[in-house]
């Protein structure tokens, strides 16, 4: 565990069933991903309440990941109270980093579309590219120009907000990572956090994903799609160290 990990506090804010499996997964793997301890992470969950400016405040780092039973583009009762968080953490500058869901969520909270499309829809690992101002980001131009990247999305961001900067892009899906102009906010289609196991009990949580998306067993799907993803993994860390630890 780096010295920087140890010492920040996180929020992560969920948008998942009380029931859903992956609620205490998520935690454990965004702690894996930027080693830290799952303690230093604290829960809340979107769909019973909002933080408050002070709660937000209180916090080094946001997250915000996916989300098993809960769409952007179909919207619901949650969603405006959902996009003001979203917009507080914006205007406050608040170290945030976002995957899936929560792109999907910053991109329309900030004036984005996000539509579904599951002609476009991305599960398993996907080879993603970076754009020319990828290549000059100090967070994704230490990466290769190309690598795979786990997805399980249905939901596409079809615009993105005005001020944000397309980082990658896939064959079928333009917009994989964004981050906003001035801002130390990134965000991406899809999961720099799961590794291949944590990708796998992912799927298995919702295996309809695999059925409708992909078009196969879930064991077909682990055996012939599934790899590690290391280059996407060395996400998170780069993003400590450009976008918090100048700012702790």
């Amino acid at each position: 565990m780096t010295s920087l990990s140890r010492r920040l506090r996180y929020l992560l804010l969920q948008m998942r069933n009380a029931d859903d499996p992956m609620r205490q997964q998520e935690v454990h793997c965004f702690a894996r991903a930027l080693d830290c301890n799952a303690d230093q992470i604290q829960v809340l969950d979107l769909l019973g309440g909002v933080p408050s400016l002070g709660q937000l405040s209180h916090f080094d780092v946001a997250l915000l990941g996916g989300s098993g039973d809960y769409s952007v583009a179909a919207g619901g009762p949650w969603l405006p109270a959902a996009m003001e968080t979203m917009q507080e953490l914006y205007r406050t500058s608040k170290p945030t980093f976002a995957s899936c869901w929560g792109f999907q969520a910053m991109a329309k909270a900030m004036g984005g579309e996000v539509v579904t499309d599951f002609s476009r829809a991305e599960l398993g690992p996907v080879l993603v590219r970076l754009t020319e101002a990828g290549k000059q980001d100090p967070i994704f131009g230490g990466l290769v120009d190309e690598f795979l990247a786990p997805m399980g999305h249905r939901d596409i961001v079809e615009r993105l907000p005005a001020d944000a900067v397309l980082l990658a892009s896939s064959d079928a899906v333009e917009n994989q990572a964004f981050r906003f102009a001035d801002k130390p906010i990134y965000c991406t289609q899809f999961h720099p956090e799961l590794d291949r196991t944590a990708f796998l009990q992912r799927v298995d949580a919702y295996p309809h994903y695999v059925e409708k998306i992909a078009g196969m067993s879930l064991p077909d799907f682990a055996r012939e799609r599934c790899q590690e993803t290391p280059v996407a993994a060395r996400i998170l860390q780069s993003f400590l160290q450009h976008c918090v630890a100048c700012q702790t």
